[in-house]
């Protein structure tokens, strides 16, 4: 496809001007042709540079006219300059008004940097979300099972939750990851399977600016797994590496399959990936696994603006948060991540079905 064609093709599909068929059309040639589809993520960042441009300047005019009224009130003086030593003459009769006009432009370029500081962090995380599915009353209902003795057993109340997000084990006694943000303030953590039985939970280890955080499962009901399937990425991924991914955005398991469009996530982010893929609340913690069965990411978060656009954290993070977490306490060197996947060579069907009992539901309140 021609080079201008397809950037008007993109700017129609932008603004919402193709027609259905047009639209189901190029949105297939998005997901055929990662060029394409990258090219539609960038020009949406450039259309929001320029709204960007154009509410700058209308500020910068406004402050001009700001100072004109100033000057027309007489609160900064302009008159016109005499005799021979025009510099030294205006600095003398002028230092009063020169003082007030400097205080005057001073606050106002303070006022216009704080404006500008508060609109471009807005602007600059407006777009993204983070995906934790906050549950509502109704949904807490539905979910809760209710204390019941089955067989002459006891069958456990399941705690009452208000979030739901996803977790991978690192470590088969027990190890897990997840955000920082699905965890963050939450009095009680738990985790639950895909049979639906739920263990106790602590965070270890934190780290807000990877968005990463550890778990460990205190519940004594729950059984040391040998043998996880998968490793764990230390290097970079490449870009356009197909993945696969698992979460919770619903209260079973679900899949979903995309590929690495950028090496940095939001906003240039170098400890993330931008990812195309579907996600949606309820995925945040999820694992990113390539075709040879390696963890290459975790996902954290999408753009809201922006169809498919995902960002997850490199899983070299979890690599360098297990250190620091080791450092902190010796009794975590038992933590082992294992380094050798079995998933490599296996068709998708069979690699998701070894992988999906070590993703868990990660829930509390």
């Amino acid at each position: 496809m021609d080079d201008i064609v397809l950037l008007e093709a993109v700017e129609r599909y932008l603004r919402g001007e193709m027609s259905p068929e047009e639209k189901a059309f190029f949105e297939g040639l998005r997901k055929k042709d990662p060029e394409v589809d990258q090219l539609v993520v960038e020009h949406t960042y450039f259309l929001q540079g320029l709204e960007t441009f154009g509410t700058t300047k209308a500020f910068k005019h406004n402050l001009q006219e700001v100072e004109d009224k100033l000057i027309e009130e007489g609160l900064i003086g302009q008159s016109q300059l005499k005799g021979t030593a025009k510099l030294l003459f205006l600095w003398k009769k002028y230092q009063r008004n020169i003082a007030v006009a400097a205080s005057i432009a001073g606050f106002i370029s303070l006022l216009a940097a704080s404006v500008m500081v508060t609109y471009t962090k807005k602007y600059s995380n407006e777009n993204y979300r983070v995906l934790v599915d906050q549950l509502n009353k109704t949904n807490r209902e539905v979910s809760k099972l209710k204390s019941k003795e089955i067989g002459g057993v006891l069958v456990n109340e399941k705690p009452e939750v208000d979030f739901r997000a996803t977790g991978f084990l690192i470590d088969g006694k027990g190890y897990l990851v997840t955000n920082a943000h699905v965890i963050s303030k939450r009095k009680n953590i738990y985790i639950e399977n895909r049979k639906g039985d739920f263990y106790r939970a602590e965070a270890l280890y934190t780290d807000q600016d990877v968005d990463l955080a550890i778990l460990k499962i205190t519940d004594t009901a729950f059984k040391t797994v040998t043998n996880l399937p998968y490793s764990i990425k230390k290097g970079n991924s490449d870009l356009g590496e197909q993945f696969f991914t698992l979460g919770f955005p619903r209260n079973e398991i679900v899949y979903g399959e995309g590929y690495l469009s950028a090496k940095s996530g939001n906003d240039g982010d170098s400890t993330a990936y931008q990812l195309t893929v579907s996600a949606n609340p309820g995925n945040s913690g999820g694992p990113v696994i390539n075709r040879n069965g390696e963890i290459i990411g975790i996902i954290t978060a999408k753009d809201s603006k922006a169809d498919g656009v995902v960002y997850a954290a490199k899983s070299k993070n979890i690599i360098n948060l297990l250190e620091k977490l080791k450092k902190l306490d010796d009794k975590y060197q038992v933590i082992k991540i294992p380094s050798n996947s079995d998933l490599k060579g296996l068709d998708r069907v069979q690699q998701v079905k070894k992988m999906e009992e070590f993703v868990f539901m990660v829930v509390g309140n």
